[in-house]
């Protein structure tokens, strides 16, 4: 039996085919703009071929027929969808529920060690990714089974670890109201964090693109992107180290999306992992716990793929 998968964010909307094996192949990536809705989309990957069931990943709260992209303009019915696409079985899910579903499914070679650590057997797991926004989620293990718990957490309230940290909530918090993680801890994120430093100190830069924070920041051209990266690591490790607290994550901790995968050596894990444990009378708790960079290009798909319909 064929499944058709996806895996869809703000940007670009991942589609494959997954067989008995549970393994992607197939694989395109279509822009999201590009196409009217998901509908369109799958249409245009399928180009004729059928499939009897589907299970759709997108950046998104799912929690009614109803679902409107965060990141994207696409909203649809799911029902609607299920019927248009002629398939017998149609599940929506987040994201990053799927992320969560592909961690116990990875090889060795499919993740990186950022953090050594000494995972408990049988703990829980959690899973964190910027990308085009910040993705969130939780993994349990009860007996054999992995079940994934989805999150919102993205949108938890940025908290400000020292005064120039404050200086940008305040200056984000006119410009937003709700200042979320997401708002920091994303490829937007990157581009709001420069240009907000460098206002602070009542200068002005413009940076549309947050792959031109990184190549400033490399270049070393402009301060305020190398400092953009270096609040960006050490505030990723502190949203994890808060997140493995809340799930009390002793099976380790795992940074998906695609950002951190792009950013290389301008990730400072120095800075990350030094914050991730910055916690006051928790910090021994945290001691233990690992971080791994997913490497994995199609971890959604895979975790779309493992997804009990």
């Amino acid at each position: 039996m064929t499944r058709l998968i996806a895996d869809i964010g703000g940007t670009h909307a991942r589609f494959a085919l997954a067989g008995e094996d549970g393994q992607p192949r197939d694989e395109e990536k279509l822009l999201v703009a590009d196409f009217p809705g998901p509908l369109e989309a799958a249409r245009a990957y399928l180009g004729g071929r059928k499939v009897r069931d589907a299970v759709l990943a997108v950046a998104t709260p799912v929690d009614s027929d109803w679902i409107d992209l965060t990141n994207a303009p696409w909203a649809f019915s799911v029902q609607a969808l299920r019927e248009a696409l002629g398939v017998e079985r149609l599940a929506v899910i987040n994201d990053f529920t799927a992320q969560a579903l592909a961690v116990p499914r990875l090889q060795p070679d499919e993740r990186v060690l950022l953090r050594p650590g000494q995972p408990r057997r049988g703990g829980a797991i959690a899973v964190i990714g910027p990308g085009t926004g910040l993705g969130v989620a939780g993994l349990l293990p009860i007996g054999d089974v992995w079940y994934p718990i989805p999150s919102e957490g993205g949108h938890v309230s940025f908290a400000p670890h020292d005064e120039r940290d404050a200086a940008v909530l305040a200056r984000l918090r006119a410009r937003f109201g709700h200042v979320s993680n997401e708002r920091i801890l994303s490829g937007p994120g990157l581009i709001n964090l420069a240009t907000t430093l460098a206002a602070i100190d009542g200068e002005s830069i413009s940076i549309d693109d947050p792959p031109e924070v990184s190549r400033r920041a490399e270049s070393g051209e402009c301060p305020y992107c190398r400092e953009a990266l270096e609040r960006f690591s050490s505030l990723l490790g502190a949203a994890a180290g808060d997140l493995a607290l809340l799930f009390c994550a002793l099976g380790g901790v795992y940074i998906g999306g695609g950002l951190c995968k792009r950013l290389g050596p301008l990730l400072d894990v120095e800075r990350m992992n030094a914050s991730f444990v910055a916690k006051g009378r928790l910090s021994d708790y945290l001691q233990p716990i690992p971080i791994y960079l997913m490497t994995r290009r199609d971890a959604g798909l895979l975790g779309a793929a493992a997804y009990p319909l």
